[in-house]
């Protein structure tokens, strides 16, 4: 490890993207603790969220700036939003976006464009709602006496702080070391992680009531939950199914192609912590946009049902996750187009028939073996919950869940990017085979 790290910083261009990334992480986190105009930021911490879970997630993924609504208080969920929404038209919904989604690097700009105008007006819809709504839950103590001036103010602040924020992940994937979005919700999660063990503490040992024993034996316990968590998340985001192909020979003039023998790697989770990044954004939204008309019946049984902790709520996190799950993998690997490039370049799967077989043979592979990764995504998620009303955890503490499957998830990937850099320069990188 001590040896990987000293190779990091011999190579001269990935010390300047790790250094480049680093500059800007620190940026998004001094940003984090600017205070919107206007806002009474001592409201939020007298009430602490007034126990709302779903904000409490937007809050750790903002890496603490909603509750002190800060300028970066939305996070980058807007443009999460957007995102999804745009690749969901191009999937033939809307023939210019298929069409451009076909056309190679000319075309992802395009589609990169829209994202960013799609970003720009979600965030103005959802930063009008939670000034609305958020001086209505605090009493309008937040804003007082707020006119529609001084929320659209809020709203204009907000929505440029999210958009600086995609400004900054488009950078990080650029000029950093990649995973520009990622790593900013990686870096808000870690942000919020010396308040949940602070939390965890005070809880155990300030209010033990003489009762230190068992104090320490529910902290080991939990320690122990924490690492065979992480163990599972590491496992299953390792792990992959190998479709073995050959690839017959071919004589081309006096050379001779092919002949060997190679296999596809289907991932267990081959979409990573976007379906779970994409799941908490849209349960998000529809609870911001009630914000408009708290007080209403109809808006407060959206507020109330839709947490990820309530029973409707979570159902419907846990079908996104499984949906998006689907969606997104079979969006970056598509059989029919795996199928059709093995059969042009000569390489087949022993026992199956080249083309038509060979889709249908990969769609029945990829569907079981992607059934099984959204499941432990959703069971991963909804984990806190219950363990956490199992241990009688406070509100701020969360066991697994969304943080620490993103936390895993943009570690490894990023860990293998680096990998890869110090490979092609002759380095050995974390994992030596």
């Amino acid at each position: 490890m001590f040896k990987t790290v000293s190779n990091i910083w011999r190579v001269e261009d990935l010390r300047r993207k790790i250094l480049f990334t680093l500059m800007l992480l620190i940026i998004y986190r001094i940003g984090s603790f600017i205070p919107v105009p206007g806002v009474d930021k001592s409201v939020f911490e007298a009430t602490n969220n007034a126990g709302n879970e779903l904000f409490g997630l937007m809050n750790t993924f903002s890496g603490g700036a909603l509750f002190q609504f800060s300028i970066f208080a939305l996070g980058i969920f807007p443009y999460i939003t957007a995102s999804i929404i745009v690749q969901l038209l191009t999937m033939d919904v809307v023939p210019k976006l298929a069409q451009w989604a076909k056309e190679g690097e000319v075309g992802k700009r395009k589609i990169t464009q829209i994202t960013r105008y799609g970003t720009i007006i979600l965030g103005l819809i959802q930063s009008f709602g939670t000034a609305i709504g958020f001086n209505r839950l605090y009493g309008a103590q937040m804003v007082p006496n707020a006119t529609y001036a001084d929320y659209i103010l809020i709203a204009i602040v907000l929505t440029a702080g999210t958009a600086f924020l995609m400004w900054l992940g488009e950078q990080i994937t650029e000029k950093g070391i990649g995973n520009g979005i990622s790593i900013i919700i990686f870096a808000g999660i870690i942000a919020t992680l010396p308040l949940t063990i602070r939390a965890l503490v005070e809880d155990q040992f300030v209010n033990t009531d003489g009762q230190l024993f068992l104090s320490i034996a529910k902290m080991v316990i939990i320690l122990l939950v924490v690492v065979l968590i992480l163990i599972g998340i590491i496992f299953i985001h390792q792990g992959n199914r190998r479709i073995p192909v050959q690839y017959a020979k071919r004589v081309v003039g006096n050379k001779m192609y092919g002949g060997q023998n190679t296999h596809i790697p289907l991932k267990v989770n081959a979409a990573g912590v976007i379906p779970v990044i994409f799941a908490s954004s849209l349960l998000m939204f529809p609870v911001t946009i009630a914000q408009f008309w708290a007080g209403k019946a109809w808006a407060n049984w959206i507020i109330n049902n839709m947490s990820h902790d309530k029973p409707l709520g979570m159902l419907l996190f846990v079908l996104m996750i499984i949906g998006f799950t689907f969606f997104y993998t079979f969006v970056q690997l598509n059989p029919q187009q795996m199928a059709d490039q093995m059969k042009k370049n000569g390489g087949y799967i022993p026992g199956i028939r080249p083309g038509k077989a060979t889709a249908t043979y990969l769609t029945r592979v990829m569907t079981r073996v992607t059934l099984a990764g959204s499941i432990f995504l959703a069971l991963i998620s909804v984990m806190p919950v219950f363990l956490g009303a199992l241990a009688g955890l406070p509100r701020e503490v969360q066991l697994g869940g969304t943080g620490l499957l993103i936390v895993v998830g943009v570690a490894l990937d990023t860990m293998k990017q680096i990998e890869s850099q110090l490979i092609k320069r002759h380095y050995k990188g974390f994992i030596n085979k």
